[in-house]
């Protein structure tokens, strides 16, 4: 079993790194509000001349992304691009000959990705030509209730793109299974799913292309997920932060340790939280 990661701050890693990967939800803001100190940091970043991309496993595009982020305090000013997993879906799906009927599972309804892909959205599952899952509302949808929403499509073998691997969310304080856990639903009907987003590598190649980035030693990626931000670096061939906020912020450091010796995943280092 790997040592604890060392403990760093704000100051450490603009001494060390150039480039910013950070996680919008868990890292910057919960599910209603910023985090106390995150908008003075992400500014702070700024002011250092680092280069700085917000990178979520987010359904919606980057730019609506920035729109629901200005209202909490984050000027678009304060960096320089937002990567979600929405729009390297579109970029992946639009090269290709995608047209039909599209059902969706997401979060307030969002058709986002199948209206950009100019599909036709169907309230049924058995009409679907693909399954998009971008998003959950387990707070009050049982997981059941969408077993048997995805059943029809399943069945009918039709490929499912989840473009939020997220397999737990924040929620009203708590921690609800996410777009993720819905996806692994699908497989377990007997459907395939293509996954896009943090873990995957893709999603770090479409922003360091981004960014003109070729030198890999200067980015650091700051997440809330072991599963997805830490185990996601790891697959980039990225250093990374684990901030005890988000998902893990009930556990303590030795939970902490248990969950990264269970998939062989650590972060270069542990920050308390994403503050100057």
């Amino acid at each position: 079993m790997k040592n604890d990661p060392a403990s760093i701050d704000l100051a450490g890693l603009i001494d060390r790194y150039e480039v910013f990967f950070i996680d919008q939800f868990g890292v910057l803001r919960d599910d209603e509000k910023a985090y106390e100190g995150a908008v003075d940091a992400l500014e702070t970043l700024k002011k250092a001349g680092k280069t700085i991309v917000i990178l979520s496993n987010s359904g919606r595009s980057g730019e609506h992304n920035v729109k629901r982020l200005a209202p909490l305090g984050f000027a678009p000013s304060s960096f320089d691009h937002f990567v979600t997993s929405g729009d390297v879906a579109y970029a992946m799906l639009a090269g290709s000959a995608t047209s039909g009927k599209c059902f969706t599972i997401s979060s307030g309804g969002d058709t986002d990705l199948a209206d950009r892909l100019g599909m036709e959205s169907v309230e049924s599952s058995v009409d679907a030509d693909i399954v998009i899952i971008s998003g959950s509302e387990s707070e009050r949808i049982a997981m059941d209730d969408y077993r048997e929403m995805l059943r029809p499509a399943a069945e009918n073998n039709r490929p499912c793109f989840c473009t939020n691997p997220d397999l737990l969310k924040l929620s009203k304080g708590t921690v609800a299974p996410g777009a993720g856990a819905i996806a692994d639903l699908y497989e377990e009907l007997g459907g395939s799913v293509t996954r896009i987003g943090k873990p995957f590598a893709g999603i770090y190649e479409y922003a360091l292309q981004l960014c003109g980035i070729a030198d890999k030693a200067s980015v650091i990626c700051i997440g809330d997920s072991i599963d997805h931000d830490i185990a996601g670096a790891a697959n980039a061939g990225l250093q990374s932060v684990l901030v005890e906020t988000g998902i893990l912020s009930d556990k303590n450091a030795e939970e902490r340790n248990a969950l990264m010796a269970e998939i062989d995943v650590w972060p270069t280092f542990i920050m308390k939280q994403f503050r100057a």
